[in-house]
């Protein structure tokens, strides 16, 4: 973590915002987010451990190419907001073009008492970043565009799946009343697995069936280091043109891997060769918050018998919903009939394993930039639904 380069600042009133230099911080950062949204029934608590872990240099590769640091707002010694401010170092070296670039750095991971406490935090950020030599902002990340971007505008009414966040909708206002206006929107769509495709879809799944130079198959478990390395490279080349794309380092693949493994279930990630190359991939997730919200209680603490209940769900998640979060073709292959075959092929595949071995009964695609034609005319044609709503904001400095 970069060091703290300005001492507690006291802002008017009785407000004051303190950077994090050490573990206690990070424990108080972390935790506010707990108590801030206690009260909020479709706020899901992740496992607190992994949310240290997440924002701890040397645990979370993201700090291996990224300046970053965390602030608290305390009044009268009580914690009553937080934030991040950070600097992508692979993201500067991006185009302007594709949203991040030179000069942008990023905030996130507001949580706030108040609408003060969130402008003070925002300045408080802003005023950082203007030291590092950023002139502009992108926001909110947290902490990269692969974890939780954007901050959420729609869908306040149901939880979100497994890795998607969950804001308040006091944040809106309040964001776009400090000065920021809107970049990008991100959506999810929601789909019931249960409903056979039309015609026409089945179709193009039935054709691809009977390509022999297509294969359709699902992962490896044994040796799923090596299945991971395929799909981030597949992923890296198929995004690689998308807005906000910052690489995966190998360190971050690793990682990635590793930490995701307890919901990997080879029938649920499909590789698409053709002509024995891999070159698309298709990611599904049994949504781990349904089990979360039962188990890791109110402060992601789960009991002795909450831990049981959370492995013997990991063994056998079901019934579960699922969600989609990555899906990709090699880019030489985009805006090509065979891409939208691979997809459909893979999509059809993974749906029956959700309904018949899971018992799913909806699945949840995205995010998916709104303006990625390709993607939501997919989620179109699978008579898919936007349920949720998340945007990227924008200021100069």
């Amino acid at each position: 973590m970069a060091e703290a380069q300005q001492t507690a600042q006291s802002i008017p009133g009785d407000l004051i915002i303190e950077p994090v230099s050490d573990k206690a911080g990070r424990a108080a950062f972390v935790d506010y987010a707990y108590r801030r949204n206690a009260g909020d029934p479709n706020w899901v608590a992740n496992l607190r451990m992994e949310e240290i872990e997440k924002f701890t240099p040397g645990k979370n590769p993201f700090f291996d190419h990224a300046r970053v640091q965390l602030f608290l707002a305390k009044r009268a010694g009580k914690v009553v907001g937080r934030i991040s401010a950070h600097i992508d170092e692979l993201a500067l070296g991006q185009p302007v073009e594709k949203g991040m670039g030179p000069g942008t750095g990023n905030w996130g991971a507001i949580e706030a008492d108040d609408e003060a406490v969130a402008r003070s935090l925002i300045a408080t950020a802003e005023g950082w970043l203007r030291q590092q030599g950023m002139h502009r902002v992108l926001a909110p990340m947290n902490l990269s565009v692969w974890e939780e971007p954007g901050l959420q505008v729609k869908g306040f009414e149901h939880p979100p799946m497994v890795m998607m966040a969950h804001h308040s909708a006091d944040y809106q206002p309040w964001v776009e009343g400090a000065g920021y206006t809107l970049a990008k929107k991100l959506v999810t769509y929601d789909l019931d697995i249960r409903k056979i495709y039309p015609p026409l879809i089945q179709r193009i799944i039935s054709s691809g069936e009977k390509n022999a130079k297509i294969r359709i198959r699902e992962v490896v478990l044994k040796d799923f280091d090596k299945e991971a390395a395929i799909i981030c490279d597949i992923l890296n080349d198929a995004w690689s043109d998308n807005w906000g794309f910052v690489p995966f380092t190998e360190k971050e693949i690793a990682y990635t891997g590793k930490k995701l493994k307890p919901l990997v279930h080879p029938d649920l990630i499909r590789i698409a060769e053709y002509e024995g190359e891999p070159v698309a991939f298709m990611m599904t997730w049994p949504d781990l918050n349904q089990a979360q919200m039962r188990i890791n209680g109110r402060n992601g603490k789960p009991s002795l018998l909450g831990w049981i209940k959370l492995a013997l769900w990991l063994r056998k998640p079901r019934p579960a919903d699922m969600r989609v979060p990555l899906m990709g073709v090699r880019k030489r292959l985009q805006s090509s009939r065979l891409a939208s075959q691979l997809a459909f092929m893979m999509i059809e595949y993974i749906r029956r394993a959700a309904v018949t071995k899971y018992r799913g009964t909806r699945a949840e695609i995205g995010w998916i930039l709104e303006d990625n034609q390709g993607m939501v005319a997919i989620a179109d044609s699978i008579d898919s639904k936007i349920n949720r709503e998340y945007r990227i904001y924008e200021k100069a400095l």
